[in-house]
């Protein structure tokens, strides 16, 4: 497995600290982001998982814990739009480089806005994804929001 993805990259060259943590992928889990928790043996709340969405046609990248669920209307209000829904997997990989599975925010295509639920804040670090599965970063979440330009929001349902 490669430690240097885009995410790692764009964060090494930001000079944003970070700490690697590799876990064993399994693609037939139903939900990725607690099964990386469960193998990490880490809080699902404090492991967050990268969505793409489209908004009124336009991407947005959403950051949440991976126990939870976002509310595409908190989402649509934050970035002023109207209606949100997520992003088909193809538009999703396509658009972020990133096979789905290891979407990191860090590091995508093409940058779109982002958002960073609030709860990051409740710790001095969060997981996320590295840029491929099996692989997570610890960042602290102000260096993720700086990073990313994203703001912390109310984003679950």
């Amino acid at each position: 497995m490669s430690k240097t993805t885009p995410a790692t990259a764009a964060l090494a060259k930001a000079g944003i600290g970070f700490d690697l943590h590799p876990y064993d992928y399994d693609p037939d889990a139903p939900r990725v982001g607690l099964q990386a928790a469960e193998a990490l043996g880490v809080d699902p709340s404090q492991t967050f998982k990268t969505l793409m969405a489209e908004l009124d046609g336009k991407p947005v990248c959403v950051v949440v814990p991976s126990d939870g669920e976002v509310s595409m209307k908190k989402l649509s209000a934050h970035f002023g739009g109207k209606s949100a829904h997520m992003m088909k997997v193809p538009d999703a990989e396509r658009l972020t480089g990133f096979k789905v599975g290891g979407i990191s925010p860090f590091g995508q295509k093409k940058t779109v806005p982002t958002a960073i639920d609030e709860t990051a804040q409740l710790y001095d670090s969060v997981y996320i994804n590295a840029g491929q599965r099996g692989l997570l970063l610890s960042i602290a979440p102000d260096d993720a929001a700086s990073v990313l330009n994203a703001a912390f929001v109310d984003l679950m349902a």
